[in-house]
């Protein structure tokens, strides 16, 4: 038989066959999913291959962070920056899984301290022989780096790569892990404070704490954490005249650093839709609001950058998708996909205004904006669950508890304590910890050291070949 593009074969009688073999996998993988789902056990095998996949999708967005922070610093810190994200991944999983995972997760302490630290489960002590165990700990894993990268962007260009290390330890092995237990231990064997606001009685005014998936308990954290640093730090040289105003460092790669958000906004699907951690049919919406928020910040962002900078600026659009994830992380699971723009079109806009304000006038230089991208729009989005959040409207629940939808304000004052607590708790401990590491071993390089870049003085490499001269002066 011929065609208008060459000639078509016929399926052989054979390939009916060969489908069958080439699905016969298929259905094998699918019997013990169905045969599970039936039971009443724990997760069923389609959980377990769901938080999985979104555990892998959550651990790109480290090759997000790092391209979109080289891209935003310039080229001779670019190794520097690659090593930081490699590195804090590779301490952040030895130390949450050691120490970190069982603060978190662990059965909560009692007597005073009940619902404030897990005290079980450390190095998985004890919940070996729980398959569903060693998925939960990847997943959450790949959260608790997320936390503590947040922090190098903040600080690029200047501070000691073994300094660097000491902190990233110090954040996923108990500051990260200890406001995680207040607000998901009950995820698993624990129980945190914040989760469990209004006693668990319907009618009372507090609501339990909402962070579905971490605009606070990650993002929020982080970048309080990175605003610490960047104070204690100090700003990189050349960024202020004698007079304090500001001059501007152009990253070297733009296009870098596009390539990384786009990585990012792939990555948070998982973020968002894999904290389900189960193969739900709500993954799906999940995603649609996930996406909805991140273009509405896009948009918003370069708007607002048109309008007030006079140009289309790529850095503030870049960041305002960055902040339109962040923003609807909290409330991924309970709005509605024009909740979902509202959100992502009110953090647009607050990145850029809280960007230049960090830069011009509280004089705090970060580099790749993470303070406001992360602690910023992640405590909107956190408040935002207060407004926005519509049980009733997507799933038909007895009453939703924004305040847009009939819900009252205990929500917004449930979610305004859970903000003000992660900022009370990582920003002081945050200062504490890098205060502590700068009088010590030291947090910063030498101003020689600083000019000729990191990835010679910390590295012993060029991030590209020939761009500069080895010298010893």
């Amino acid at each position: 038989m011929k065609s208008s593009g060459g000639t078509r074969r016929s399926l052989p009688r054979s390939g009916a066959m060969r489908t069958v073999v080439l699905l016969l996998p298929c259905a094998l993988v699918a019997l013990p999913v169905w045969a599970q789902d039936e039971g009443a056990g724990g997760p069923s095998t389609l959980d377990v291959v769901w938080t999985l996949i979104a555990a892998c999708m959550v651990f790109l967005m480290q090759a997000g962070f790092a391209a979109v922070e080289a891209g935003f610093t310039r080229a001779k810190n670019a190794v520097n920056i690659m090593m930081k994200n490699l590195m804090d991944f590779s301490v952040g999983s030895l130390g949450f899984f050691l120490v970190g995972f069982g603060l978190m997760f662990g059965a909560s302490a009692s007597g005073p301290l009940s619902g404030w630290i897990g005290t079980s489960g450390f190095a998985l002590s004890g919940l070996g022989e729980d398959p569903w165990s060693y998925t939960f700990l990847l997943f959450q894993t790949v959260f608790a780096a997320t936390a503590a990268t947040i922090v190098s962007g903040a600080v690029a260009e200047r501070v000691k790569f073994g300094s660097y290390l000491l902190y990233s330890a110090g954040i996923t092995i108990l500051i990260y892990p200890v406001f995680g237990s207040w607000a998901w231990g009950g995820l698993f064997n624990g129980g945190g404070w914040l989760e469990s606001l209004g006693g668990g009685n319907e009618d009372a005014f507090l609501k339990p704490f909402a962070d579905f998936a971490g605009s606070t308990v990650v993002h929020s954290v982080g970048g309080w954490l990175a605003l610490a640093a960047a104070i204690v730090v100090g700003p990189r040289i050349g960024k202020y005249t004698q007079s304090g105003t500001p001059l501007a460092i152009p990253g070297h790669n733009i296009p870098l650093a596009a390539i990384g958000v786009f990585l990012l906004w792939f990555g948070w699907f998982g973020f968002n839709a894999g904290s389900t951690t189960a193969g739900v049919p709500e993954i799906g919406r999940i995603a649609v609001v996930t996406n909805l928020s991140a273009a509405a910040g896009a948009a918003a962002a370069l708007a607002t950058s048109w309008v007030w900078l006079k140009s289309a600026d790529a850095s503030m659009a870049l960041n305002g998708a960055l902040a339109g994830l962040v923003g609807i992380t909290a409330g991924c699971a309970t709005t509605t996909p024009f909740g979902a723009m509202a959100i992502g079109l009110v953090a647009g806009v607050l990145v850029v205004v809280s960007v230049i304000a960090f830069d011009a006038v509280l004089k705090i230089d970060d580099p790749v904006g993470a303070i406001s991208v992360h602690g910023v729009c992640g405590a909107w989005g956190t408040l935002a669950c207060g407004l926005f959040n519509a049980e009733a409207v997507i799933a038909g629940a007895d009453a939703s508890t924004g305040l847009f939808y009939g819900g009252g304000l205990g929500q917004f004052v449930s979610q305004a304590i859970g903000v003000a607590a992660a900022f009370l708790w990582a920003f002081g401990a945050g200062l504490a910890l890098f205060w502590t590491i700068k009088k010590t071993v030291g947090l910063r390089v030498s101003p020689m050291e600083e000019r000729r870049g990191l990835d010679v003085g910390e590295h012993g490499m060029e991030g590209y070949s020939g761009f500069q001269i080895f010298t010893t002066q």
